[in-house]
């Protein structure tokens, strides 16, 4: 069966490392497109001081992704700072310098936790402040030059990665780098960066006060100089962010391919479990379960696959603190993790190619009797490639500790998807069909309910989609009198007396969409 992605035009690079940019901007504290109008008021310094046009394109992506190892020390920013996007959102406000940046640390330092508990955290990350912030600092660049290599961005990009928290006084980290050291592509990404913020929630005269206030010190005078002569030039217009971002994005015409496209999906999947230890590798083993039990059921694989591999972007928007939470969650806890799928949903669908994706992936949690989340959706609202990617990631998660469990294996795993299909939350067929790729004995059920064909799914499927005998004789190559035997056999399995009850029959199993 064709898959939607290939069905329709496939996306650029361009546009999926703009949605890689959004769940960034949610790992930042800050809302949508930060990322996006940060990379254009860049690229407009860039022309006014001058730089190549090989430059010029080294600049839109260390700005677009210079935060990309922001998850791979969320565990560790949760572990001092408690709540990690809030740290990060904050300091946006603070140089990271001298007196305000120690009152930062002392502010910020186990947010949320009890006064022995801070006391004690202070004491342990003082005893080594310097150190202990170089090796947050140096697991970030480590990370993200990796993921830009990943991503397949250019080998001037992840190098100029490496020099994100220098600053030009040389007072930064990790190697204390100055003035030219630091490639100018940073130097105006840095700016750029904070200069969107504080533009945003102070207007232009604050972006002057901050960048006029950091000339010499985190920022090249000769950047401040460049924004300080019309700041009001280089701010991003109102309007269509994205649209305008991608239409100075380097390589905006060129489009992937179907190995490219799952390449880069592969990448951002093992950007997002990256954010919390026990997550590592989570997705695509996920994706590679799903794709073996779609395959199992005739479904469109590609799609629910290349769902899996970005199904958990959203946890990017969540803070570690939550996820690393060995106790029960508090309602309003427990309320936030929940939204993740919904995040991802709304990373993915920026870019139309990947709506399909997006659909599925962002559905990965929802349970037919509408106990799931984020939108309790109930049987008839969800496909079979959303049955079959729920099941896969229950799995898989079971087989992988938590801070609340042990990892549970094999046989725990399965027991737990059994368990679930019988109190009526995952699909029965959906969880044989995970099981059996995942190497389990099958079940007396059989992979399809009520016994039905691979090629009498395929009828059922027309049916419902209000196909004539005629129409689906056309669509699968077959006779007339060969379909009418097929749609007589599923009637009598599944018990319909006619379409509309065929039709019924299809939306309460997931098998009116393909």
């Amino acid at each position: 069966m064709a898959s939607s992605s290939t069905r329709q035009e496939l996306p650029t690079r361009a546009e999926v490392l703009a949605a890689l940019s959004v769940a960034v901007d949610l790992g930042l504290g800050q809302p949508a497109e930060h990322m996006l109008r940060s990379a254009l008021i860049a690229l407009r310094l860039a022309d006014r001081l001058g730089l190549t046009e090989q430059q010029r394109d080294c600049v839109y992506y260390t700005t677009l992704i210079m935060w990309i190892g922001c998850h791979a020390d969320s565990h560790e920013y949760a572990r001092w700072f408690g709540d990690d996007i809030a740290v990060r959102r904050s300091s946006y406000l603070v140089d990271w310098s001298g007196l305000p940046y120690q009152r930062f640390l002392l502010a910020n330092i186990g947010r949320g936790e009890s006064l022995l508990t801070r006391l004690k955290t202070m004491a342990t990350l003082y005893a080594n402040a310097r150190g202990n912030i170089t090796a947050l600092i140096h697991s970030h660049c480590t990370s993200a030059g990796l993921l830009a290599d990943r991503i397949g961005l250019s080998p001037a990009v992840q190098d100029t990665l490496r020099f994100t928290f220098e600053r030009f006084d040389g007072g930064g980290l990790p190697t204390g780098a100055s003035g030219d050291q630091i490639p100018i592509e940073m130097r105006i990404a840095q700016l750029a960066d904070m200069a969107e913020v504080h533009q945003r929630e102070f207007g232009v005269d604050g972006a002057v006060a901050m960048v006029r206030s950091r000339r010499g010190g985190q920022f090249d005078p000769a950047v401040v100089d460049a924004f300080v002569a019309d700041p009001a030039g280089v701010a991003p217009s109102t309007g269509d962010v994205w649209t305008t971002a991608l239409r100075y994005a380097p390589d905006r015409g060129t489009r992937l391919d179907a190995e490219s496209l799952d390449a880069l999906l592969v990448a951002l999947g093992e950007f997002v479990d990256l954010k919390c230890p026990f997550t590592l590798g989570h997705s695509q083993a996920a994706a590679t379960l799903a794709q073996a039990a779609a395959e199992t059921l005739g479904l469109d694989a590609a799609t629910v696959r290349r769902a899996g591999y970005v199904h958990d972007i959203g946890r990017i928007g969540v803070s570690n603190q939550i996820w690393s939470k060995p106790a029960r969650l508090s309602m309003a806890e427990f309320e936030r993790m929940r939204l993740h799928p919904y995040l991802t949903g709304r990373i993915l669908s920026q870019v139309p190619a990947l709506t399909d994706i997006a659909a599925v992936a962002a559905n990965h949690h929802e349970c037919l009797d509408g106990s799931g989340y984020p939108r309790g959706l109930s049987a008839r609202q969800l496909g079979t490639p959303d049955r079959v990617l729920a099941c896969a990631v229950s799995y898989q998660s079971a087989l992988e500790p938590r801070p609340y469990r042990d990892a549970l294996g094999p046989a725990g795993a399965a027991r737990r998807l059994r368990e679930r299909a019988t109190n009526g939350e995952l699909d029965p067929a959906a969880v044989d069909a995970v099981l059996h790729a995942a190497g389990h004995a099958s079940s007396k059920r059989s992979a399809r309910p009520d016994g039905l064909t691979a090629r009498e799914v395929e009828v059922l499927r027309l049916v419902a989609q209000g196909a004539s005998n005629k129409e689906i004789a056309a669509r699968l190559v077959l006779s007339e009198k060969t379909v009418r035997n097929h749609v007589e056999r599923v009637y009598a399995k599944i018990g319909a007396g006619n379409r509309i009850g065929a039709s019924m029959y299809a939306l309460e199993h997931g098998l009116a969409a393909s």
